[in-house]
């Protein structure tokens, strides 16, 4: 093996590629990445198992061979290296030599031949998602995505595709997020809805993937087992989790006793004043109180207490609600618009957060029951 090409293109295809690596790998060979070098280019490729990541590298290829380097020392080398042209070449001891200006290093590799392929998923149907809209729903629900669930669809991201929406969802259990996009996209023949459960890490790797060119594309290929997405150079495919997502909509409510419109500027400074005082407590909790004109925000804890006054609009009944703050922290600093609305029935039920027009999101708070 022997090529040449420029260290920030080798750098860029090792940082895609490496975030299919595992924390703690099941076998040795997972630690590494698949360096393949090919007449018509470069191929990088990490997996974990269940998740695999191919990044394509323009090169000069002198030599085609393979061999398996390890991912993550591999990459901090080229990402300290000069700029300017890699030659990296292999001697028949799988020893890697990489050399860039004055620098050179050598790396021993491994046989390519255990290392697991990319599974290709058929290619008959595609859908077509603007990369940047698609990242920045990814941003605003992930953070409601279960961690550890004994129910392990809660652990992933659940995605629809109708012929005119895009929906994300996330849910933990105390707190849910959705996003929707509106554009049209092509089903197959005879399909209403496409419906994925990605799990949470491939998701949060996807959205570092994806770029911010307003009129980029990624390209997804979905069955009833894999998920496949093509962004740029870089390919990434990822098993899907099984079985049944909550039925979501059956928790939304469907009308409203109190809706509060407040300015979310000056609604997340509030909650994040309170919310220092509220984690030096013993249930980190935040309180509000909505009147006529008023929103109150408290909090209180052996250190002190926090009283934060906002302006707000008040529909319908005056109410009294608690929340733990971390929750509606994360809730509501990923709301962007200038304005938001919190929709409330009574104390003990789902707080719903929602822009003042449209519905491009919406956020579901569960309260905490607190005795006065």
């Amino acid at each position: 093996m022997k090529f040449e090409c420029s260290a920030q293109d080798l750098l860029n295809g090792l940082v895609n590629a490496t975030r299919a690596l595992s924390a703690r790998p099941a076998v040795q060979i997972l630690e590494g990445v698949c360096v393949t070098a090919r007449e018509d280019g470069l191929e990088l490729m990490c997996s974990d198992g269940s998740l695999s990541i191919r990044s394509l590298v323009n090169a000069s290829v002198e030599e085609p061979g393979s061999a398996v380097l390890p991912g993550r020392l591999l990459t901090d080398i080229v990402r300290k290296l000069p700029e300017g042209a890699v030659n990296v070449s292999m001697n028949e001891r799988r020893v890697v030599s990489i050399r860039c200006q004055q620098s050179r290093a050598t790396i021993a590799g491994m046989s390519a031949s255990e290392f697991p392929q990319m599974r290709e998923i058929p290619h008959q149907h595609a859908l077509h998602v603007p990369q940047k809209r698609l990242r920045d729903m990814i941003g605003k629900v992930t953070f409601a995505i279960a961690l550890q669930e004994t129910r392990q669809t809660l652990t992933g991201c659940l995605m629809e595709v109708t012929a005119d929406e895009l929906r994300l969802v996330g849910l933990d259990g105390f707190r849910l997020a959705l996003q929707r996009m509106h554009d049209t996209f092509v089903l197959p023949n005879g399909v209403e809805k496409i419906s994925a459960i990605i799990p949470g890490r491939v998701m949060n790797e996807l959205a570092h993937i994806l770029g911010d060119d307003e009129d980029g594309m990624a390209t997804f290929h979905i069955d009833n087992t894999y998920l496949m997405a093509i962004v740029g150079q870089t390919t990434l495919v990822t098993t899907l989790l099984a079985g049944e997502y909550i039925n979501y909509r059956q928790i939304l409510p469907s009308s409203w006793l109190t809706r509060v419109t407040v300015k979310r500027k000056e609604l997340q400074d509030a909650v994040e004043r309170a919310s220092l005082m509220a984690k030096e407590g013993k249930n980190n909790l935040i309180r509000m109180k909505a009147t006529q004109n008023n929103l109150k925000i408290t909090s209180m804890s052996e250190m002190g207490d926090v009283l934060e006054d906002l302006d707000a609009n008040l529909e319908g009944e005056d109410i009294e609600i608690a929340f733990n703050a971390r929750y509606i922290s994360d809730v509501v600093k990923n709301v962007d618009e200038e304005c938001c609305t919190l929709c409330m029935n009574t104390n003990v039920s789902p707080c719903v957060v929602a822009p003042l027009d449209g519905d491009s999101y919406l956020y579901l708070v569960l309260p905490v029951r607190v005795c006065n």
